[in-house]
C-alpha cells in the first residue's frame, strides 16, 4: 500500500499547492523522456504476495504486527487490516530458470513466515478471500495501526460524502453499506511488475490490459464473500465497490471510479498520467521538500513522490509505474488483477502465463490495440471476472468462445512464444504453462474447487452452511500447504 506517513489534517491550500506539485512533476517526467534519461535494457520481473493470517479454521487473526516482529525480514509488511501480511520478491531477470527461482524463494519465505505463525497459533494462508470472513472482521478497527491506512480510509469517506455501497450478484446476492475501507482488505491479491522501456510501454500496457480476461479466467480464487457465493473472482467487484469515491449521481453522471480498468488504448506512458491528473482528485496531498526542476538542472534524477503518490491513490488494474533505482529511473507495469494462491506452484504459473502473454500480445505484427476494441476488452474483463473459467470471451479472427477454449487454442500458444523471446528455459516454461493447460482442460481453478467442494459439503453432506465454509476452508488449507497444483486437488464424491 506504500510508504508509511504519520497522522495529518488537508486544508484546501494544501490540495490546490499538491496539485500544482503533481503537474510540476509530470512536466519533469516529460522532460526525461524527451531527453531519454530512462533506463533501458534490464528486463526486470517483480513480485508482491498478499496473504492472511488466521487459525486453523480459517478465521482471521489480527496479529500482524506480532507477527512482522517474529518474521524480522524488510521483504514483509502489513497490509491494510491487521489479518494481512505482504511479501515482496526482489527483482529478477527474466530470463532461464527465474520461474523455478521466484518458485524456490517464495516457498522458502512463505515456510519462514508459516513457522514463525505457528508460535501465535496461526497459520499464513493464499487465497482471494477467505470464506469464514464475517461482518466483524472487517471493521475500521480491524485495520493495520500504520496512520497511513486509517488517513487512506478517513479521505475516501471524505470525498465520497456518504457511506460505502457494496452490491454484488452472482449465484448468490449481496447488498450492505459500510463506513470502512476495511472490507478491501478481504481482497488479497498478487502483482506482477514488469520494467519496460518507455519505447515499449503503450504497447506493454495495451496487451497486458488485453490479457488480463484471461488470467481472472484460468486464475480466479475469491467466489465467496460474507458466507455468499458471488463472482468467481469477487474481489475485482468488492475492490471497485469499496475503494469508490463516487456518489451514485457522481457516478451516472460518468465521473470515472479510483478503481479502474481505463476506456482506451494509449500511445505512450504520458497518457496515463495525464488521466490521473485530469481525473482524480487527490487524497493524499503531502508535498515534498524536492523541487524536479531543479534536480534536473543539476544533472540528477528526480523521484517525483507527489506524481507517484496520487499515483499510488488510483488503482488500475494494470497500473504505470515511475521509479529510482540504482540512482536511475525506470519504468514499470504493474499487473494487479490476480488473486493470491491457490499454491505457490499456481502462483508462478499465473505469472509465467502473464509474463509470456504480455511479450507474445506485444510482439505481434499487428498491434493487439488494432484488432481489439477496448470495449470488447473491458467486457471481456467483467465476463472473467463475474464467470471466471466458464466465461464466454470475445477474441479477434476467433469469435466469442469459452474462456477455457480461447487460452487453449490461441492465448497458450501465443504466451509460448513470448517466454521463448524472453528466453526462458524450455523445461521451466512446458512446466508452468502446462499448469494453466491443465486448468484450461480439467476446467478447474482456485474459485471452481471452492464451489464444489462446498456445494458437496452443504448439498451433500448437509452440513450447516457456516460449518461446511469452515470445513471447504480447512481442506483448502491443507491443500494449499501441499503446494500441489490445483487442478489436482482431491474433490468429494
Amino acid at each position: 500500500m506504500g510508504e508509511d506517513i504519520d497522522e495529518v489534517r488537508f486544508t484546501r491550500e494544501d490540495r490546490q499547492r499538491y496539485r500544482e506539485k503533481v503537474k510540476q512533476c509530470l512536466a519533469a517526467l516529460r522532460r526525461m523522456l524527451d531527453a531519454d534519461a530512462f533506463e533501458l535494457g534490464r528486463k526486470l520481473i517483480g513480485v508482491e504476495v498478499e496473504f492472511y493470517v488466521v487459525d486453523s479454521d480459517g478465521c482471521p487473526m489480527n496479529i500482524n504486527d506480532e507477527l512482522l516482529d517474529l518474521i524480522e525480514s524488510t521483504d514483509f509488511q502489513t497490509e491494510l487490516a491487521q489479518f494481512n501480511i505482504e511479501f515482496n520478491l526482489a527483482p529478477h531477470k527474466l530470463v532461464g530458470s527465474v520461474f523455478r527461482e521466484i518458485e524456490e524463494e517464495l516457498s522458502t519465505s512463505y515456510g519462514f513466515s508459516a513457522r514463525r505463525a505457528e508460535q501465535l497459533h496461526a497459520h499464513v494462508v493464499m487465497i482471494g478471500i477467505m470464506p469464514t470472513l464475517n461482518d466483524l472482521h472487517i471493521t475500521e478497527q480491524n485495520l493495520s495501526t500504520n496512520p497511513r491506512y486509517h488517513l487512506l480510509n478517513e479521505q475516501i469517506l471524505e470525498a465520497r460524502g456518504e457511506d460505502l455501497i457494496v452490491d454484488i450478484e452472482g449465484p448468490e446476492k449481496l447488498a450492505l453499506r459500510t463506513n470502512s475501507i476495511t472490507m478491501e482488505a478481504a481482497a488479497t491479491s498478487v502483482q506482477l511488475h514488469l520494467q519496460v522501456s518507455p519505447e515499449g510501454f503503450g504497447r506493454t500496457w495495451n496487451a497486458a490490459q488485453a490479457g488480463s480476461a484471461a488470467q481472472i479466467a484460468v486464475g480466479c480464487n475469491s467466489p465467496f464473500f460474507l458466507g455468499k457465493e458471488l463472482w468467481r473472482e469477487t474481489r475485482i467487484a468488492l475492490f471497485e465497490q469499496t475503494i469508490d469515491t463516487r456518489t451514485e449521481e457522481l457516478a451516472a453522471q460518468g465521473v470515472r471510479p479510483r478503481v479502474w480498468f481505463g476506456e482506451r488504448w494509449i500511445d505512450n506512458v504520458t497518457d496515463l498520467f495525464d488521466e490521473n491528473v485530469t481525473y482524480f482528485n487527490a487524497l493524499l496531498p503531502l508535498l515534498e521538500d524536492e523541487d524536479p526542476d531543479e534536480v534536473l538542472d543539476r544533472g540528477d534524477v528526480p523521484h517525483l513522490k507527489e506524481l507517484t503518490l496520487h499515483n499510488g491513490t488510483i488503482y488500475r488494474w494494470n497500473r504505470p509505474i515511475y521509479a529510482v533505482a540504482r540512482g536511475k529511473p525506470h519504468l514499470r507495469v504493474e499487473n494487479r488483477v490476480l488473486p493470491a494462491g491457490p499454491t505457490i506452484v499456481d502462483t508462478v504459473a499465473n505469472a509465467a502465463f502473464y509474463y509470456g502473454l504480455v511479450r507474445g500480445l506485444a510482439d505481434l505484427d499487428e498491434p493487439i490495440e488494432e484488432q481489439l476494441s477496448f470495449t470488447a476488452a473491458a467486457d471481456n474483463f467483467r465476463a472473467s471476472s463475474r464467470d471466471g473459467i466458464d466465461a464466454m470471451l470475445f477474441w479477434p479472427g476467433v469469435g466469442v468462445v469459452p474462456a477455457s477454449e480461447l487460452i487453449l487454442r490461441t492465448l497458450l500458444p501465443l504466451a509460448h512464444a513470448g517466454l521463448d523471446a524472453w528466453r526462458v528455459d524450455p523445461g521451466d516454461r512446458d512446466r508452468y504453462l502446462g499448469i494453466i493447460e491443465q486448468r484450461c482442460l480439467k476446467r478447474m481453478t482456485g474459485a471452481r474447487w471452492q464451489v464444489l467442494t462446498f456445494r458437496h459439503l452443504y448439498e451433500v453432506e448437509e452440513l450447516e452452511r457456516d460449518e461446511a465454509l469452515i470445513e471447504m476452508t480447512r481442506r483448502y488449507m491443507r491443500h494449499m500447504r501441499s503446494n500441489e497444483p490445483v487442478h489436482t486437488w482431491e474433490l468429494p464424491n
